[in-house]
């Protein structure tokens, strides 16, 4: 067996018998910050040009996204160029903050406090790497080395930082990064938190914000929650931060990291639409404010048209939103299993019944009409669809409701052609398959003439006549004729004179259904066979009388079939 798995060092999470969190219920939204433009741009085979990122700028100020972090603009000309793009186009509404990231050297910091010129909300986050492997093996020192660093950046950005409000009169705020924050202690973690706070003069009127990235993935969601409670409760003067995440997805979890976290008692979360990011990524807002919204929380985003966000997000990053991604997947409404399709369909119709307050339908856990996806086919048909799938598909793709009854048949109809097909089959396939085995069936018998009467009887009851020509296969026309106290009734008579007989009646039912702009009748006739058999015929006509006689005469055309 390989033994490959021996050379790495397993995670120590902290002891703590006194966690809060599980207890805990998210009931708000977070601060929300998104890195597209900067993270998330990083990590594209093929960045965005400059319009592309002013068009992703305007899309998250649509979603409602209020700070954007738009670009590291002391490390190139080009993140350098949106920025100022960005400010001097007047692009950036009143309500939104932009970003700016730096690493916490001199030179860098003066270049960014030239970019951020004439910007009235901005954010100046700078950092510096804190961890045990990054001391150990990147910079070669001691934990107080690392913490001098960011105290000289926290006093140089103070001091230009107040210059530029005093001359501008804009709004500054501060956000530091101890990077790799879950690779470093939990108590140098703290003492360095604590300078930076100190340096910056941070208050309940102008709190700092500290970002603790999981910049590397590297321990379960829970153990990173344990983290954040402790950080929480050791910094002094907690009320003076505001405790911000990054959580990347090495180990795939960043979801339950960022969720987890704010329990633990974060108030801010940075990630990407979508998750995109370095290596596997960052933590999908998408996701998150959706799981949020179907916890009775507004998330404060707009994703009710989560179809244009996407096309908008693989046009410009070149990536693929996967089918399976959660709200926004082609098919993460979908369902193809039998069973799970006819629970749709039941907790639709009980929705429709009740008339309740809440979303209660099985398998779907967000109604996809709030994210846009009313036009969508919730349910498609392979071969592991049951007999209320291929209902489904007719009614909500062309307006035909099938009698329940009718289900089973008609599902097995559909689940052969699967069978034979060996793929997902579409809606129009479908219908192709009703008018094969139903509405255009041809069997032995064809009515090539039929008229109806009304006619009064002696017991002044009312009575139907009914006279046609029936065709049996190649043979010569008959003329058949018959009474009886309705429509169908006076047609049983009829074909009874000609010895078509033993057949009888079970159910019965009709609704109108448009193709095109020919509104016409259909009707869905049940009859039993003289063997016992169910059987099951459908007609249409602009006349419901002559829709009914067209549904009998299906059904015993298939019985001879």
């Amino acid at each position: 067996m390989n033994q490959g798995y021996r050379k790495y060092i397993p995670f120590q999470p902290i002891k703590k018998d006194d966690r809060r969190w599980p207890g805990k219920q998210l009931t708000r939204a977070p601060q929300w910050c998104s890195v597209d433009l900067r993270d998330g741009n990083q990590a594209l085979i093929n960045p965005m040009n400059l319009s592309e990122k002013v068009e992703m700028f305007r899309l998250l100020c649509e979603i409602g996204i209020k700070e954007i972090e738009v670009g590291f603009p002391s490390a190139s000309e080009t993140e350098y160029e949106i920025l100022r793009a960005l400010i001097e186009g007047g692009h950036i509404p009143e309500d939104v903050t932009v970003q700016v990231l730096v690493q916490a050297r001199e030179h860098l910091i003066r270049r960014t406090f030239e970019a951020i010129e004439g910007a009235k909300n901005v954010i100046v986050h700078f950092y510096n790497s804190t961890s045990t492997l990054q001391r150990k093996v990147v910079f070669r020192t001691d934990m107080q080395g690392v913490v001098d660093i960011a105290v000289e950046g926290a006093r140089l950005i103070k001091r230009l930082g107040d210059d530029f409000v005093a001359r501008t009169g804009a709004c500054l705020r501060y956000e530091y990064s101890p990077e790799s924050y879950m690779g470093t202690e939990p108590e140098n973690a703290v003492w360095i938190c604590r300078r930076v706070m100190e340096e910056l003069g941070a208050c309940a009127e102008n709190k700092i914000i500290l970002n603790l990235p999981s910049t590397v993935e590297n321990c379960l969601p829970s153990q990173f929650a344990d983290l954040i409670e402790d950080f929480c409760d050791r910094l002094p003067n907690r009320e003076h931060a505001i405790i911000s995440l990054h959580p990347h997805n090495d180990r795939g979890t960043a979801l339950a990291t960022a969720e987890l976290g704010l329990l633990a008692g974060a108030d801010r979360l940075e990630g990407t639409l979508f998750g995109n990011g370095e290596r596997t990524g960052n933590c999908d807002i998408v996701t998150v404010a959706m799981n949020m919204y179907t916890q009775a929380v507004d998330p404060q985003l707009d994703f009710s048209d989560i179809g244009r966000v996407r096309q908008f997000y693989e046009r410009v990053t070149k990536l693929h939103v996967h089918e399976r991604h959660p709200y926004a997947g082609d098919l993460v409404f979908t369902a193809f299993s039998g069973s799970h399709q006819d629970a749709i369909n039941k907790g639709r119709t009980f929705m429709a019944r009740q008339g309740g307050a809440h979303w209660e339908v099985p398998y779907l856990p967000l109604d996809p009409a709030d994210v846009g996806r009313q036009y969508e086919p919730v349910i498609r048909i392979n071969s592991q669809s049951g007999k209320g799938g291929a209902a489904f598909v007719m009614e909500q793709s062309f307006g035909y409701r099938l009698p329940k009854a009718m289900h089973p048949e008609f599902g097995a109809a559909v689940k052969r052609y699967c069978d034979r097909v060996g793929r997902e089959i579409s809606p129009d396939e479908v219908m192709a398959i009703f008018r094969e085995e139903y509405a255009d069936f041809q069997g032995v018998y064809t009515l090539t003439a039929h008229r109806l009467t009304e006619e009064e009887s002696v017991d002044g009851e009312g009575a139907a006549g009914f006279a046609g020509k029936l065709r049996r296969g190649g043979a010569q026309e008959q003329e058949i004729s018959g009474m009886g106290n309705g429509p169908i009734d006076a047609f049983f008579r009829a074909l009874e004179g000609v010895g078509i007989c033993g057949y009888r009646f079970v159910d019965y039912s009709e609704h109108a259904v448009s193709v095109g702009a020919d509104a016409k009748a259909v009707c869905y006739i049940q009859l039993q066979s003289p063997a016992g058999k169910a059987l099951f015929g459908v007609g249409m006509s602009h006349n419901i009388n002559y829709a009914s006689i067209r549904a009998v005469l299906c059904a015993i055309n298939r019985d001879q079939d």
